[in-house]
């Protein structure tokens, strides 16, 4: 091919909005644009093509593809900055060359994983509640027909079994509804101590059940958000909630709002809701994680307290909808504290 015919290509390539490589009758590289370049290796031009390629499917591919002079696909698979990266590899006939051009499909695969585990912790977390139905009816119908005394115990069992599904599906259709408001932030001016009253009125029958003093700062309660007042309602009742849940009996919960000058996170003023409890802590390779849906630092006993694992998600999903900002700290012995940071109006 003529010097000016590669030069046509070169802009060619180059103007490709996927990573894109031509591959001439002699195997070589003859352009890559820079898209390539970033994601298979740089100064591959003019180098034979297995030097990117270094899979035997790909390799295969282009050599059917440079034989036969027909279209195939394929697919690559790259690890680049310590992430393993999947393209759909697209390879066609230009004259005697092949126009390779890569699509990545890592994101679509991650979806699909995350619809899957999601699909598989939904089944999960029913699956436990209704077994133990299924059970409990069984034997109601069998060996304790006329026990009445079993029949009170297992009604009661089943009636909490029932109401923990019924606040997983109602968790998962708030996430449902969370996500597709994601984008519109509320524009509602709400005064955050109306909204820490209310919370703190709700929670404070809960408290006392558990044996949970609830210590709430009322010094910077006038501050005014935008926001939503039902969600920011239940950002509250989740910290709360869990705080005494995981913090321990014969503690302190301890709420404080506090105004915060241009808040880095923010690149702006806000406010800051701080949450602490007094309980065992939490290891720090968990911290990152305890936002994702289901994960649980203990499986056993956020059961027994009642926890579906969705909370934290919950709130982390009504903070990002505020345009605020959430993040958690937590020192083994000494309690957890969780700071949710929302611009000022």
């Amino acid at each position: 091919m003529s010097q000016p015919s590669i030069h046509v290509t070169t802009q060619f390539i180059a103007a490709l909005p996927m990573p894109a490589a031509v591959i001439g009758p002699d195997q070589r590289i003859m352009a890559a644009n820079e898209k390539f370049a970033q994601n298979i290796g740089m100064s591959l031009v003019g180098r034979h093509f297995i030097t990117a390629f270094r899979q035997p499917m790909v390799i295969d591919a282009v050599e059917s593809a440079l034989q036969t002079g027909q279209t195939v696909e394929t697919e690559f698979h790259n690890r680049i900055n310590g992430a393993d990266i999947s393209f759909d590899v697209h390879i066609s006939a230009v004259g005697a060359a092949v126009l390779v051009t890569l699509t990545d499909r890592t994101g679509a695969e991650t979806m699909d994983r995350m619809r899957r585990d999601f699909i598989a912790n939904v089944s999960h977390e029913l699956r436990t509640p209704l077994t133990a139905l299924m059970g409990f009816i069984e034997t109601l119908r069998g060996a304790a027909r006329n026990d009445a005394d079993a029949r009170d115990r297992f009604l009661a069992i089943m009636e909490q079994e029932a109401g923990r599904m019924t606040h997983l599906v109602d968790e998962l259709m708030t996430l449902s509804k969370l996500e597709g408001i994601a984008h519109q932030q509320p524009d509602d001016k709400i005064m955050i101590g109306d909204v820490v009253s209310a919370v703190v009125a709700a929670m404070s029958t809960i408290a006392q059940s558990a044996n949970v003093a609830l210590d709430i700062d009322t010094s910077d309660m006038t501050q005014v958000v935008r926001g939503d007042y039902k969600q920011l309602q239940q950002v509250l009742t989740n910290l709360i909630e869990n705080a005494i849940k995981y913090g321990g009996q014969d503690k302190t919960v301890t709420l404080t709002v506090s105004h915060v000058t241009h808040q880095q996170t923010l690149r702006a003023d806000g406010i800051k809701i701080s949450v602490s409890d007094q309980g065992s802590g939490i290891a720090p390779h968990h911290l990152a994680r305890l936002t994702e849906r289901f994960y649980r630092v203990d499986n056993h006993r956020s059961r027994q307290v009642g926890g579906t694992g969705l909370g934290l998600a919950i709130v982390k999903h009504i903070v990002n909808r505020h345009r605020g900002r959430m993040k958690i700290s937590s020192t083994l012995g000494k309690g957890t504290t969780v700071d949710v940071y929302l611009p000022a109006k």
